[in-house]
């Protein structure tokens, strides 16, 4: 691999074939990174004004990149590399980042680059003061995370810096998430990735770190667990979950109730657990999605106090504006209330509606909303209706409405919602 480096140095004079020499493992020589990053390295400093020469060079590094000319980038790398001893300090300081983020482009796509290049690369850009040198190409599978696995050896140097420790550990989970979803027929099931995904094995008790640490790690958490799962370690991931959930030093996170709701889920766990966990949700988010299932265990349950809410929660739904045309929000309840006031117990409609019955008139039943809940789905205006009748009575502005249409194919229904109300109502129990 030198004639690589004889071309990335073909501008070179016979002082420089002198200077000293970075070495790979496979023979590939950059005489040049040697001499500027020792120059830095060591504090030296030229009093040479590049400012024009690379500014040029960067424009035709960009160029080159854009067209996917290699091997020019390279040769202009060799010169723009003068920047790390540029007079501005700005651009001096700004050089390093500039230089790992080009450099490490040109080497993954490179032809005559290969692996242990790269990490030399990397090594010494983290001398110079790259603070990010393992922001490796995360989304190249095949390559970014090949180039990238021996910058994790460097882990001892960086959990000394807490910044880039924990960059370190998100970028070893990524790693080894991106190692077990490779399509079969891809990079995953080669040989090269059966030595990273042992590797990721060897590696992943560091992930404990990451996800114990304080933050919302929603979609690393979500795909750690199913990482788990893949290789059945189904106590780790209840584990993870649970930690995620219900330790006190992360956010509030009503994501993280939903992955371990959704777990148990797949595990079958007991309804009471279910339960448990859907409070807590219910508590942060009231008008989540799962609110209807969760109203659907309550009222399964045989416990008075779990019925009870499960009628808290069908009203909770229906309190949001995103939900008020929610249909099975509308049967649930309506269902329900004629179940729970069959069972005797008015006192939790009216304890529910009575914090309701100054607002929920006009945000639900207007005449308004029955002419247009009629217009645009007739199924839901005639489950609102039911609703308004038992909660207002037949003098209800919506119930009056829709009891007084005619259509053929809901005249049956119409009618039995008149004789639910005059059964069910709760304005006069009599009617």
């Amino acid at each position: 691999m030198s004639d690589f480096s004889e071309e990335l140095i073909e501008s070179k004079t016979e002082d420089d074939q002198e200077e000293s020499y970075v070495f790979s493992g496979t023979g590939m020589s950059f005489p040049w990174l040697q001499n500027h990053i020792g120059t830095i390295a060591t504090g030296g400093k030229k009093e040479k004004d590049f400012a024009q020469t690379t500014s040029a060079c960067l424009s035709f590094i960009q160029e080159a990149l854009l067209k996917h000319q290699w091997q020019q980038a390279a040769e202009y790398m060799h010169s723009y590399l003068q920047i790390l001893e540029d007079s501005d300090s700005h651009k001096r300081q700004a050089a390093p980042e500039i230089i790992w983020k080009l450099g490490s482009e040109i080497l993954f796509y490179h032809p005559k680059s290969n692996m242990e290049t790269f990490n030399t690369f990397a090594d010494r850009m983290k001398n110079i003061g790259v603070m990010n040198y393992l922001k490796v190409r995360l989304g190249e599978p095949g390559g970014g995370f090949r180039e990238g696995t021996d910058c994790m050896e460097h882990w001892l140097w960086c959990k000394n810096n807490e910044y880039c420790y924990r960059k370190y550990l998100l970028f070893v989970y990524l790693w080894g998430i991106c190692c077990l979803w490779t399509d079969e027929d891809d990079y995953a099931y080669n040989a090269a990735s059966q030595s990273m995904l042992n590797h990721s094995c060897k590696t992943s008790v560091n992930l404990g770190a990451l996800i114990q640490t304080p933050g919302v790690w929603d979609p690393f958490v979500k795909s750690y667990v199913e990482m788990l799962e893949f290789y059945g370690d189904r106590d780790g991931a209840r584990e993870v979950l649970t930690n995620y959930a219900y330790d006190e030093k992360f956010p509030s996170n009503p994501n993280a109730h939903v992955y371990l709701y959704n777990f148990l889920k797949r595990e079958k766990a007991p309804r009471e657990k279910l339960i448990s966990v859907l409070k807590i949700l219910y508590q942060i988010v009231p008008s989540h999605k799962l609110m209807l299932e969760f109203h659907s265990l309550l009222r399964k349950s045989e416990k008075e106090d779990h019925r009870k809410l499960g009628l808290e929660v069908l009203f909770g739904v229906l309190d949001f504006a995103g939900c008020t045309k929610n249909i099975t929000a509308w049967k649930y309840l309506a269902k329900y209330l004629r179940q729970i006031l069959m069972g005797n117990h008015l006192a939790w409609v009216q304890e529910e509606w009575n914090s309701r019955k100054n607002w929920w008139p006009d945000f639900h039943f207007s005449s308004f909303w029955a002419k247009n809940d009629w217009k645009e789905d007739k199924t839901l205006a005639c489950e609102k209706a039911l609703v308004a009748g038992i909660l207002l009575g037949k003098g209800c502005r919506y119930f009056r409405f829709i009891s007084k249409q005619d259509d053929e194919v809901l005249r049956k229904k119409i009618k039995r919602i008149k004789k639910s109300v005059e059964n069910h109502s709760i304005v006069n129990p009599g009617l």
